[in-house]
């Protein structure tokens, strides 16, 4: 027997439908919103220190506020690679130059 809630319901689907287009109906939507790039950006910014963990979060809250941003383009997927390049070149010690 299967109900409404069944996300293996007679309809075909898993409960993960996709859209026309081939992206994933049920992702968030990033939609512009300047006010909470500044809010992130701010954050960012009084968390900043002289340390390298206030750095890379910092960076990475910058970085997370261009979803936002509507002069970015940029998608959740870029941001998670970004970030763990931002661990990686820290974990080594800086930038090969």
């Amino acid at each position: 027997m299967t109900t409404d809630d069944d996300p293996d319901s007679s309809d075909g689907t898993d409960g993960n439908a996709d859209s026309a287009d081939g992206t994933d109906a049920d992702a968030p939507e990033f939609e512009p919103d300047p006010e909470r790039v500044a809010a992130l950006r701010d954050v960012a910014d009084d968390v900043r220190g002289e340390t390298s963990e206030s750095k890379q979060l910092a960076n990475v809250l910058y970085r997370t506020s261009d979803l936002y941003d509507p002069d970015e383009e940029t998608t959740p997927e870029e941001i998670v690679r970004n970030v763990k390049f931002i661990l990686e070149v820290t974990e080594r010690g800086g930038l090969d130059r």
